[in-house]
C-alpha cells in the first residue's frame, strides 16, 4: 500500500459511511410514495448496474472477458449474497421489530471477524476485536433505541416475544441478511486482490440486480406505475448510496481486513442520524447519541493497527 492509498483510505471510509446513511432517506421517501420494499431494492441495484455498464464494458471489456472460470464462480456467489442481503432484510422488517431487525442483521462484522482467519487467513488481532465488541454493542443500543422505554426505569419488550411466532421469523430472517452480508465482503476481499473496482462491482451488482428482479417478480410486486418522483429517489439511492457508498467499500476491500471494513459498516446509523437531524428534523435520542460513542470508539480500536 502506498502513502497515496494510506492518506486516501481513512477519507474514503468516511465517505462511505455518509454516503451509505443516505440510504434510509431516500428509502422512507420511496416508500412514502407507495413503492414496495423489494421494488425499491430490485430497482436500486438496476439502476447502478445501468450507470456502470458505459464505463465497465467500454473501458474493461477486455478484463471482463479473460476472468476466469473461478473469478466468475465468485463474482456470481458476490451477487447473490447480495441480493439475498437485501431481500431477507427487507422482508424480515414485516414480520419483526426495526429495532429487532437491525441488532441481528448488525452481527455481520462478527460473523466476518469470525471465519477471516479461516477463509482469508485473516489475523484479527485482540485490540480489533475489543473494537468490534464496542461497535457491536453501540449498534445494538440504537437498535433497541425504539423498542425501549424509559418509564420509572428502562422498560424493554420481553425475551419471549423476541423469540416466539412471526418475530422469530423475522429475526431469523435478519440473521440471514448478516450471513448473507459476510459472504459478499468476504468473497469482495478474495476477488478485489486480483480484480479492478469497476469490472467487479459491475457484475456483482448486475448479478444481485438480477436475483432480486425474479424474487420481485415471485413476490408479486410490479416496478411500473408510480409517479417520476419515486422514480427519483430511487435513482438517488442507486446514484449514493450504492454507487458511492458500497463502491467505496469494495475499494476498500483490496487494502483493508475484511472484519475492519465490516466494521466500519456500523457506522451507518450515526450518519443516517445526522442526515435526519438536517434533512428531516429529527433529534437523535439519547440512546442514539450513546451508541454512536459505542461505534466511533469500536472503529477506532479496530482500525488502528490497519
Amino acid at each position: 500500500m502506498n502513502s497515496r492509498t494510506r492518506f486516501l483510505l481513512p477519507i474514503a471510509i468516511v465517505i462511505a459511511i455518509l454516503a451509505v446513511s443516505t440510504a434510509s432517506i431516500f428509502i422512507r421517501f420511496a416508500q412514502m410514495d407507495g413503492a414496495p420494499s423489494l421494488v425499491i431494492a430490485a430497482l436500486r441495484l438496476t439502476f447502478a448496474t445501468m450507470l456502470l455498464a458505459p464505463l465497465a464494458l467500454i473501458r474493461h471489456r477486455d478484463e471482463i472477458k479473460h476472468l476466469t472460470q473461478t473469478e466468475w464462480l465468485l463474482a456470481v456467489s458476490s451477487g447473490i449474497f447480495l441480493a439475498v442481503h437485501f431481500a431477507t432484510w427487507i422482508t424480515s422488517l414485516e414480520f419483526t421489530s426495526v429495532a429487532s431487525s437491525v441488532v441481528f442483521v448488525s452481527t455481520g462484522p462478527l460473523w466476518v471477524a469470525l471465519l477471516s482467519p479461516m477463509l482469508l487467513k485473516e489475523h484479527v488481532s485482540r485490540t480489533a476485536i475489543i473494537g468490534l465488541g464496542l461497535a457491536l454493542v453501540g449498534g445494538t443500543i440504537i437498535g433497541l433505541s425504539d423498542a425501549c422505554v424509559w418509564d420509572a426505569g428502562l422498560a424493554c419488550p420481553a425475551l419471549a416475544d423476541v423469540l416466539q411466532g412471526p418475530a422469530m421469523w423475522g429475526n431469523f430472517l435478519a440473521l440471514v441478511g448478516a450471513w448473507t452480508v459476510t459472504g459478499y465482503l468476504i468473497i469482495g476481499r478474495k476477488l478485489r486482490a486480483g480484480m479492478s473496482l469497476i469490472p467487479y462491482i459491475f457484475l456483482v451488482y448486475g448479478i444481485a440486480a438480477f436475483v432480486l428482479i425474479v424474487i420481485m417478480v415471485i413476490a408479486g410486486d410490479s416496478p411500473a406505475g408510480f409517479a417520476p418522483q419515486t422514480y427519483g429517489w430511487i435513482f438517488l439511492l442507486a446514484a449514493i448510496p450504492q454507487l458511492i457508498g458500497h463502491s467505496t467499500y469494495n475499494w476498500a476491500l483490496k487494502y483493508l481486513p475484511a472484519a475492519l471494513v465490516a466494521v466500519t459498516t456500523l457506522g451507518e446509523p450515526i450518519g443516517s442520524a445526522v442526515l435526519a437531524y438536517f434533512i428531516l428534523n429529527e433529534t437523535p435520542a439519547l440512546a442514539v447519541l450513546v451508541g454512536g460513542a459505542f461505534i466511533l470508539t469500536g472503529i477506532y480500536l479496530a482500525s488502528r493497527k490497519s
